[in-house]
């Protein structure tokens, strides 16, 4: 996990660094960030800041404070922080609870991303926690797309409600939150089909479920082995939508780490969980300090 990233950043903190050399040890920095997935304004970013972590001004002179990977590690556990830490998910669903009503979870994503396999594992996690979940299947424009979601939702026991497909989609949702409202069913996720960000007709699709079911979470799954692709996604739902958090899958098999990291700077939204496995108890919850010790080691 991270591997290339790590190793490269081990290799530059290797180097002595001084007031002649600091300017290209600093551009070998962002080079490497950028080419592990960091986005390029992400990237200049930790340069700037571990710059100001690294050394002060003192009688006109640079002086080294710190290590240059412990000042990167403080440069992105800085970056990171910026995020909203405090998002307890199943807090929320609690506090939901009091009310009466369904939190309802909206889930966005292009086609591959595990979106499927992640509302599996959140549907795992909530009955974990002693939270009851029902299903919409609303994504009714891929063909298997109902069935592939009957099937997972069958492996962890939990009810879906399906429509026929090509038939609207935001009304599916409404009959999930309607059936859980009315049996005291504590979420309501919705499942839309997979689309790519430049089908303006699928996004508007999008806007309307998100319209008429009010959710309380609009939730982005990413894949981290899409590189800056993912990226991109998350910048045109977050502006079309308006996401609220983000699950990255395939953690376990990224080399590189950076689209995690890019995603959460880039949409100021904070990462709920990560896929790091095959089973469906897979989901681990996103921490920074966790993060960065994967990536520096």
């Amino acid at each position: 996990m991270f591997s290339k990233l790590r190793q490269s950043l081990k290799k530059l903190g290797q180097r002595t660094l001084n007031e002649s050399n600091m300017e290209k040890i600093f551009a070998e920095l962002e080079l490497t960030l950028i080419r592990n997935d960091v986005a390029v304004d992400v990237a200049t970013e930790i340069c700037e800041i571990t710059k100001k972590n690294l050394v002060g001004e003192k009688v006109g002179v640079f002086s080294v404070k710190k290590s240059l990977l412990e000042a990167v590690r403080n440069a992105i556990e800085e970056l990171l922080s910026m995020e909203d830490i405090t998002f307890n998910l199943i807090d929320r669903i609690n506090e939901k609870k009091k009310s009466n009503l369904p939190y309802v979870i909206l889930v966005l994503g292009v086609n591959g991303t595990g979106k499927t396999t992640t509302i599996a594992r959140l549907c795992q996690l909530f009955k974990n926690n002693k939270i009851t979940t029902i299903v919409a299947a609303s994504d009714t424009f891929r063909a298997g797309a109902i069935e592939q979601l009957s099937i997972h939702m069958k492996n962890v026991g939990i009810r879906v409600v399906k429509g026929q497909y090509n038939s609207d989609p935001a009304s599916v949702g409404y009959d999930a939150v309607d059936s859980a409202t009315a049996k005291g069913i504590n979420v309501v996720m919705i499942d839309t089909a997979g689309r790519q960000v430049t089908n303006k007709g699928l996004m508007d699709e999008l806007i309307k479920i998100k319209r008429v079911n009010k959710p309380d979470l609009t939730l982005f799954v990413g894949d981290s082995l899409a590189g800056n692709d993912v990226l991109h996604q998350a910048e045109v739902f977050n502006e079309s939508l308006g996401i609220d958090a983000s699950i990255i899958t395939k953690v376990d098999a990224d080399s590189k780490g950076g689209a995690a990291l890019s995603i959460a700077y880039i949409t100021k939204k904070p990462i709920l969980y990560i896929g790091v496995g095959q089973g469906y108890n897979d989901l681990e919850p996103f921490k920074a300090e966790w993060f960065v010790q994967k990536l520096l080691g």
